[in-house]
């Protein structure tokens, strides 16, 4: 028996069908539902949604938000949710090159730009793992 995932972010639906499982980055580890789970309010992490349906699994990059597990569906409110087949990967290597420069020249100059700085390269960092794994792993998942 499937459950029904919702991915919202504040811009948009991101992802809404019928799935096997998920596993999410919680704010403490790794979280996995399955259907029937127990509800569930809690916070997300940030690092890589997995979705099971059937034989294939997709992939999302995640950043920050909550987790809600009701008894008639599963929302993921998160502050952004890249799908893996969507990640530009050389855009994502560029934000990535970008960062890494800010925090090697001297670093922003104040703690708020620093803390602004060391999240976008994690957040690209994140988007580059998510999509090079969707690349190497791809045909395994598919039908």
């Amino acid at each position: 028996m499937p459950l029904l995932l919702e991915i919202v972010t504040p811009e948009r639906l991101a992802y809404s069908d019928m799935v096997d499982a998920v596993n999410l980055p919680g704010s403490e580890g790794e979280l996995g539902v399955l259907p029937h789970h127990a509800p569930l309010v809690t916070m997300l992490g940030i690092g890589e949604l997995r979705i099971r349906k059937g034989g294939t699994e997709e992939s999302f990059a995640i950043v920050g938000g909550f987790l809600q597990v009701r008894p008639d569906k599963v929302v993921v409110m998160a502050e952004t949710a890249d799908m893996a087949s969507d990640i530009d990967l050389e855009k994502a290597h560029e934000a990535r090159r970008s960062a890494e420069r800010m925090l090697e020249e001297g670093g922003p100059a104040d703690t708020a730009d620093l803390a602004a700085a060391r999240a976008a390269l994690q957040h690209a960092l994140l988007r580059i793992r998510v999509a090079e794994r969707r690349h190497r792993e791809g045909s395994r998942h598919r039908g």
